[in-house]
């Protein structure tokens, strides 16, 4: 592992625990930050409802103001995603009524880019609607440093995935899922080390202010994840990205064949960037959970996008109303 990313490590990765929440509401009082929230769902009426109501109990009240908005974008959904989200307390948008001279595409990517339209937050969250036992933790946890910290513009969630009946054989606790160790992983320690700290980098759920995302091109797909982390470090500096330990994240596993497909967007994702020509370093970190956090071991080793919202022509709008 680079010197660089070990010192990183050691300053930009820490765990939800460290910063109370009144820290965090301080810190938002005193800078005037808002707060916005993004669910992307298709088919999720299973999950969606508890999320929302945890955001709602925990982190939209009078005595803990965090969350300024929170937002479901409904990709198209055949079940009653939306009206259970609704009914949760969220403001549900259907991703084709959002910005509709241009048709959508289908694909998690697309609805996270639309979603900086019909948001106003500085920071915005995205998390997936399919986790199970949700706690709000996840959302205060990797906001804390957004607004704690003028010199971080993006972060992700880290965490363990626990055993359980659905737990597909093979994977352990503390690690990526299946894509993140035999896709992601590899093709960012080769490609991009200075990223090989990451310890989710597939995980739907993250933070950023939207100054930075309004800046990114967005794949459409599962690539969106990838490209967010690999954009973000040129565009701000591996200094200006950090990750916080939220604990455990539950929710849906896909089945195989879905998750080649995701894969091979990954791979593709990276394959445009790679066009950028960088430093190819023949090693991988992984990473096991330790007793004081996640450990890192180094070893060695023998699709369309949407372009940055600022760029268009309704976001201008948006953001001047």
């Amino acid at each position: 592992m680079l010197e660089e990313v070990e010192r990183w490590l050691s300053r930009r990765s820490w765990s939800a625990t460290e910063r109370p929440i009144e820290r965090i509401l301080a810190a938002k009082q005193r800078t005037g930050t808002t707060v916005s929230v993004v669910l992307p769902a298709l088919d999720e009426e299973a999950t969606v409802g508890d999320i929302v109501a945890a955001i709602r109990r925990g982190l939209m009240t009078d005595s803990v103001p965090l969350v300024d908005e929170l937002v479901v974008i409904d990709s198209g959904s055949g079940d009653r995603t939306a009206e259970v989200a609704a009914e949760a307390g969220a403001r549900v948008v259907h991703r084709d009524s959002i910005l509709p001279r241009i048709p959508a595409l289908p694909g998690k990517g697309e609805v996270l880019w639309r979603s900086l339209l019909v948001t106003s937050g500085d920071i915005v969250c995205f998390i997936d609607a399919d986790l199970k036992d949700f706690d709000a933790g996840f959302v205060s946890g990797i906001v804390g440093p957004l607004l704690t910290d003028p010199d971080v513009d993006f972060v992700k969630a880290m965490y363990d995935r626990p055993f359980g009946e659905d737990r597909p054989l093979g994977e352990t606790a503390g690690q990526g899922g299946r894509v993140t160790e035999l896709v992601a992983r590899p093709l960012l320690n080769l490609h991009w080390p200075q990223l090989a700290g990451i310890v989710q980098p597939l995980g739907g759920e993250y933070a950023a202010r939207r100054s930075l995302l309004e800046r990114l091109p967005f794949p459409v797909g599962y690539g969106v994840e990838l490209a967010l982390l690999v954009d973000s470090l040129h565009t701000v500096g591996l200094d200006a990205l950090a990750q916080v330990d939220v604990g455990v994240r539950k929710h849906r596993h896909q089945d195989g064949q879905a998750l080649g497909r995701m894969a091979a967007t990954i791979y593709r994702t990276a394959q445009l960037r790679l066009s950028r020509g960088h430093l190819v370093r023949p090693e991988l970190t992984q990473f096991e959970r330790g007793e004081h956090g996640f450990v890192p071991h180094t070893y060695a080793v023998d699709t369309e996008e949407r372009p940055p919202m600022r760029d268009i022509e309704e976001y201008a709008v948006h953001r001047a109303a």
